[in-house]
């Protein structure tokens, strides 16, 4: 994999791993209904939507370091959604909390659901293995790697080599964020690299887990990956900002907000790169574009089971018993060193609250959807930092601790809330 796929996911690895410590403190497609967003009755145990405690997480913005940001709360004690900073420099307006953005490593819950369906319908065996499905596409010395050991990240196969020069800067992918790799030449780079450890052993985020697995939905239906995406998805959910652009398709219309990257200039001055516009070529892996209402109704549909048979709806919760290895998504918390990481899904600890869900980034974008298995809380957030540092990630952390805060002392009561 190309070092631009490094960054951008390493990036998203940092701000997960630090979100995780913070919250460690403490058979044919289903028939689904469009009235999404109804809770579970037994309704996690949370106090109200502080309101101002959500509004102050991101209140100094902008600056430097993080241009915009937007959260929406939902779940049994109603809805609350907040922006800050600076949505569009041309206009001076704010980020719109119900507009779009490149959901990065989000989209590899879409993919993974549409997978889970095709093994609903017996049609793909989740046993069954990558060379048995896409013969020829892995190098031929690697060894079987199961098709869920594609989704749950322990398949160990090797990230990938060099697909361009790229040296890592925001100069760098401001200049080429127009380019473009096909999802064949991604796997090719493969080739000439050791497996990370035995298939099954351990658990490491790779994107190359599913690129291969959209490859295989591509090859089981006969269709294309996003055929099958708005076929068993998007349409049915109507979800009506979400979609898989074309590889060569640049365009995000009605941003919630634009994403700019510091760019540093050889005088040693900074001037900012509006990349909104970008090749959305991680495709299956990281290229979905999406808005926060209609991922808070895709995720409440999941975690309902109204998407998955009951077997395959199962595979979204267990997570393997196996370590951890260089995946900061599972460095902190009670499961420190091990797993956590589903079928899909990975899992969060919040001040003794458990949530299910995924982080995603893109240059410019930082984003994540998470709820508790009842959907009695779900967030959405995106920022908009300017660079590749995680410099967002204190905001990502306020959000955390406002949304689930911690239970008060004995004797102490809670804040009323608003």
């Amino acid at each position: 994999m190309n070092t631009r796929t490094r960054h951008a996911r390493s990036t998203a690895l940092a701000v997960a791993g630090t979100l995780l410590a913070a919250l460690a403190v403490g058979a044919a497609t289903p028939a689904v209904a469009a009235g999404a967003d109804r809770p579970a009755a037994s309704a996690t145990a949370l106090p109200p939507i502080d309101r101002d405690a959500v509004r102050q997480a991101i209140g100094d913005l902008p600056n430097a370091y993080v241009t915009g940001a937007f959260v929406r709360v939902t779940g049994s004690a109603g809805r609350y959604e907040t922006s800050a900073g600076l949505g569009d420099a041309a206009t001076g307006s704010a980020p719109d909390p119900e507009g779009r953005f490149r959901i990065g490593s989000i989209s590899k819950v879409f993919t993974a659901a549409v997978v889970l369906q095709l093994a609903g319908e017996h049609r793909i065996d989740l046993d069954g293995t990558v060379q048995q499905y896409l013969p020829g596409v892995l190098p031929a010395d690697l060894p079987p790697v199961t098709v869920g050991q594609l989704l749950d990240h322990t398949s160990g196969l090797p990230g990938g080599g060099k697909l361009n020069d790229s040296d890592g800067s925001t100069a760098w992918f401001a200049a080429h964020r127009f380019d473009s790799w096909t999802p064949q030449q991604v796997v090719a780079s493969l080739a000439g690299q050791p497996m990370s450890f035995p298939p099954g052993t351990a658990q490491q985020y790779n994107g190359i887990n599913y690129y291969l697995a959209g490859l295989l939905i591509e090859k089981t239906t006969g269709h294309s990956y996003a055929d099958e995406v708005q076929r068993r998805l998007i349409r049915p959910l109507h979800l009506r900002d979400t979609a898989v652009p074309d590889r060569d398709d640049p365009r995000l219309a009605h941003p919630a907000s634009h994403g700019y990257l510091t760019v540093h200039d050889p005088d040693g001055t900074t001037h900012p790169v509006d990349v909104t516009e970008q090749s959305p070529w991680p495709w299956a892996e990281g290229g979905l574009i999406s808005s926060a209402p209609d991922l808070d109704r895709f995720l409440g549909a999941l975690l309902q089971g109204r998407l998955l048979p009951a077997a395959e709806q199962q595979r979204l919760f267990d997570v393997p018993d196996v370590p951890n290895q260089q995946n900061s998504h599972c460095t902190t918390g009670p499961t420190a060193g091990r797993a956590c990481m589903s079928m899909g899904l990975e899992r969060v600890d919040i001040n003794g609250v458990t949530l299910w869900g995924k982080t995603g980034s893109r240059p410019g974008y930082v984003s994540g959807v998470f709820a508790t298995r009842d959907l009695g809380r779900r967030i959405v957030y995106s920022l908009n930092p300017t660079g590749f540092d995680g410099a967002e990630s204190r905001y990502i952390l306020r959000l955390a601790q406002a949304v689930f805060p911690a239970a008060p002392a004995a004797g102490t009561g809670r804040g009323s809330g608003s």
